[in-house]
């Protein structure tokens, strides 16, 4: 495959916000006869700019109802070998086919970054905790934060992190009907 372009000729990369307005268009070309942005221009807006707070109460509620409506597996007949928690996190969505909760993403993360510093930090995480008692506890805090957490609570998280979709899983599991 052939490149098109020299790779010492710089590449102008254009970005809009689908305005016609040529004031919101920034030209960005790793300082080779770059434009500077315009006073109007917003190249990075904070995530409580790009929705309302009743918009994400509203997100943060569909969000909180369709995990609550995701039944907790009852038969686990794995041993889950696992480095770190946010790893183990992985590896059950991924044997489960669920998603887990925003808040269990988040506290999985925290757990990992307490382990840095300490004298266990490089010893794999299954040497410490058996993998049992691991997932039981991943799946005893899930169906703590999906039965009981308020959309209030997740929605105010929701606004002071704009990145809050990185620990918002993308796993759709079939939901059982009830009628």
């Amino acid at each position: 495959m052939k490149r098109s372009l020299s790779w010492d000729k710089p590449v102008d990369l254009i970005s809009s916000d689908d305005s016609s307005s040529s004031e919101s268009e920034t030209n960005v070309n790793n300082g080779y006869n770059a434009k500077q942005p315009t006073k109007n221009t917003r190249i990075h807006q904070p995530a409580n700019e790009l929705m309302s707070e009743d918009a994400l109460i509203r997100r943060a509620g569909m969000y909180q109802e369709y995990m609550k409506q995701i039944p907790i597996p009852t038969q686990r007949g794995s041993v889950i070998p696992f480095t770190s928690w946010i790893g183990l996190g992985r590896s059950i969505k991924q044997l489960y086919g669920q998603p887990l909760h925003y808040l269990t993403n988040s506290l999985l993360k925290q757990w990992d970054q307490l382990r840095i510093g300490s004298e266990d930090e490089y010893k794999p995480l299954d040497d410490i905790i058996h993998p049992c008692k691991a997932e039981s506890t991943i799946w005893l805090i899930e169906e703590v934060h999906r039965k009981t957490t308020s959309h209030l609570h997740v929605a105010k998280l929701w606004l002071v992190d704009p990145m809050h979709h990185a620990f918002v899983d993308s796993i759709f599991p079939p939901l059982e009907r009830t009628s």
